[in-house]
């Protein structure tokens, strides 16, 4: 607390930097004040040399210390493949007619900025700004406070002195195109390069946008700067911030600025919607898991960009690709060569590459950087073969040469071609948009797993959505790739990531949130996840990238949002910020720590709950440790809210997961009005122990709630590990 001699927290802080007596010789602005953050954080950040920063830590009024990182961005059709898009309005309960579109709804967008000329946000029939808007738009170079309307209502940056272009202006595209999935106007035959054509429209398309530019060159964003984004977007006003940055890595909740920023957020009411990350389908790889926010993991849409390797034996071989140059002369066949490596610059041996298709490894360098070595080393088209990283999935990119992508088991189809033919020949033939794709959706390969690092009872990601290939709007002052020989200029682009799929989500929180301004973050969240789907549309297992088996819970968190079932979820898991300092309590966080994340001292004796996995969370996780006997058994509670508008009876449906036997009680709850609670008790027996050679075994099942019209779904997580 700030001491009565300062009549600001502004000079406290500058007077505890004033009294370090290390110096620094690295930094010419040492002990200069960069943030002061007041609302979901109480601190400041500063340039300190490490002597400073230890001295600093012995001060007894610092509670704790963190040092900043880089953390990075996580680099149409979705709407109707949500089931939003016109065919569906004439559904009594719509999502986007009951929220209106979202229209007083605030969204902060943590991003690279915005191209705010773009057509995606144009003001256009919206209604006057909400009266409760506390921002600005902040002018800076080349970006006139002029440029902000009804639509972008609040614009500010974020960064150090030495930056150039200081203005919010998206010098990248990222920062766009999420802004625009989440609540881009509608544009009536949007498409890239002749791609995608269609109208493209954000989630929330009434919903207003509040930008805070956090990153910059290269699309690295400091932690610093993050929070002191996050600060300001819940002092402004907003009610959904959208995050799609991450660190590769998942950090202790005390020492992750974005997990202490938003549980600030989700104490002032806002609704805080976070990437997954894009380190792949390795274990315990997910970014952003603190249970206060929904952490979104990538999925594929039923939209493909297809474009065929065929071989001089007549086997066609499908990849993907965004070329929309010159075809290949029509069945002319060219030598066909692997180049054995990733084709890196300078790699190629021109002898050997002229007039040949060339397979290249994917990695090292971008796709279509690699088209421009093999077009600079005489080559007349490019493959790029998928590794072991990367698995069944596809991602089509804009290449400027004739060059396409194929999956891992396709790459061992063409390179057993080669191994075996005298002379391999082959072609390729580029097609434009293919909708209607099965299996759909898919778990993108790229997208991170869990299981959570920080706690094995909070499944990470929560949800997947829509992220590959996915179009949205796009800045001027960088091209489609991103390549330095690329001059080409586009309003909209097709990239992929869970910095795609995050924003979806983002979207559908602001509609969930015009349709139920009594509605908690919490509540948002078990919405989403308590309607969420596991099945495509044929009623087949969702899939995987990594080898297009059955996918799992690590992979999909509860599921595929499915945001009309997410208006009406029948019951919600509530939670509140006292819930989540309980969790932290029983998961043994020190009080200093848990000081850190809150912003107040807490007497942990006074938790209502012992045991971490007895948060209120949508997804029941146990643990087990498996030196103890294969007859243990646990207790888990959980309470539900009854958010419908009629009385229910809810009855329970078990689907016990392999090897234990699960039990409820009691079996039926019975709601007589809307906000009531009632509590129930899930006993987990182990009945065999699943035994395999994973670091973690885990077992899956699940329990359902109906009352005929609402299908409340709670998987059930058993895991087994010395860890536990």
């Amino acid at each position: 607390m700030k001491p009565s001699d300062y009549s600001e927290v502004e000079d406290w802080y500058k007077s505890i930097l004033d009294s370090l007596t290390a110096k620094s010789l690295l930094f010419e602005n040492n002990k200069k004040i960069t943030h002061i953050y007041k609302t979901v954080f109480h601190g400041f950040s500063a340039r300190l040399a490490s002597q400073q920063v230890q001295e600093l830590k012995k001060r007894p009024e610092i509670v704790g210390v963190i040092q900043d990182r880089k953390r990075h961005i996580q680099i149409t059709r979705s709407p109707g493949f949500l089931g939003l898009t016109t065919a569906t309005k004439t559904r009594i309960n719509d999502l986007r007619q009951k929220s209106n579109y979202g229209s007083n709804v605030i969204i902060g967008v943590l991003d690279t900025g915005i191209w705010p000329e773009g057509k995606s946000f144009q003001d256009h029939g919206l209604d006057p700004i909400p009266s409760r808007w506390k921002g600005e738009c902040v002018g800076g170079e080349d970006f006139p406070k002029s440029l902000c309307n009804k639509k972008l209502i609040g614009a500010r940056y974020f960064g150090s002195e030495e930056l150039s272009n200081i203005s919010a202006r998206d010098h990248h595209g990222h920062g766009t195109h999420t802004s625009s999935t989440i609540a881009g106007h509608t544009v009536n035959n949007a498409s890239f390069l002749g791609f995608a054509n269609g109208e493209a429209s954000g989630m929330a398309e009434k919903a207003r946008l509040a930008v805070y530019k956090v990153c910059w060159n290269g699309g690295y964003c400091m932690e610093s700067d993050i929070l002191a984004g996050l600060d300001k977007a819940v002092e402004d006003g907003v009610d959904v911030i959208s995050i799609s940055l991450g660190s590769g890595r998942s950090e202790p909740y005390f020492l992750d600025p974005i997990a202490i920023g938003s549980f600030g957020a989700m104490e002032k009411g806002v609704f805080v919607s976070a990437a997954a990350g894009n380190s792949g389908f390795r274990a315990e790889t997910v970014a952003n898991v603190a249970p206060w926010m929904i952490t979104v993991g990538a999925s594929t849409i039923d939209r493909k960009f297809p474009a065929d390797v065929v071989l001089e034996d007549g086997t066609t071989i499908t990849g993907s690709s965004l070329y929309n140059g010159k075809q290949l002369p029509n069945k002319t066949y060219f030598p066909l060569i692997y180049a054995g490596s990733t084709c890196m610059y300078g790699s190629l041996d021109q002898k050997l590459i002229h007039g040949k298709i060339v397979v290249c490894d994917r990695g090292d360098i971008g796709c279509v950087d690699k088209g421009i070595v093999v077009k600079k080393a005489g080559g007349v088209g490019m493959i790029v073969a998928n590794t072991e990283s990367s698995g069944e999935g596809l991602i089509a990119d804009a290449h400027l040469f004739p060059g396409l992508a194929i999956t891992l088991s396709a790459r061992e189809k063409v390179l057993n071609y080669i191994n075996s033919t005298k002379n391999p020949r082959a072609t390729m033939v580029f097609h434009k948009t293919q909708l209607g794709a099965k299996p759909a959706p898919v778990v993108a390969v790229f997208s991170s797993r869990g299981p959570n690092p920080q706690s094995i009872y909070i499944v990470k990601p929560d949800v997947i959505a829509p992220g590959v290939d996915i179009l949205a709007a796009w800045t001027n002052d960088s091209s489609p790739s991103g390549c330095l020989e690329d001059t080409r200029r586009s309003e909209f682009n097709i990239i992929s990531g869970t910095s795609m799929s995050c924003p979806h989500v983002s979207g559908l929180a602001a509609l969930l949130k015009a349709a139920h301004l009594d509605w908690s973050p919490a509540m948002i969240k078990s919405a989403l996840m308590t309607t969420a789907y596991t099945q495509d549309e044929d009623r087949n297992p969702l899939l995987d990238e990594k080898d297009l088996n059955q996918t799992n819970i690590w992979a999909m968190g509860a599921g595929h949002v499915d945001p009309q079932k997410a208006l009406d979820p029948g019951l919600v898991y509530d939670l509140t910020a006292e819930d989540y300092i309980d969790f932290l309590c029983a998961s043994s966080y020190s009080l200093d720590h848990i000081q850190m994340i809150t912003r107040r001292s807490v007497n942990c004796s006074l938790s209502k709950i012992e045991n971490p996995w007895d948060l209120n969370y949508p997804i029941i996780s146990f643990a087990f440790d498996d030196s103890k006997s294969s007859n243990s058994e646990g207790l888990v509670t959980r309470t539900v809210t009854h958010v419908s508008e009629t009385a229910s009876t809810y009855k329970v449906t078990i689907i016990n997961p392999e090897g234990v036997s699960v039990t409820v009680d009691p079996e039926e709850l019975e709601f007589e009005e809307k906000g009531e609670r009632q509590s129930y008790k899930v006993k987990i027996s182990i009945k065999e122990m699943v035994v395999t050679d994973d670091k973690v075994t885990s077992t899956v099942g699940k329990l359902v709630w109906t009352d005929g019209k609402h299908n409340v779904t709670s998987p059930i997580v058993v895991t087994w590990t010395e860890l536990a």
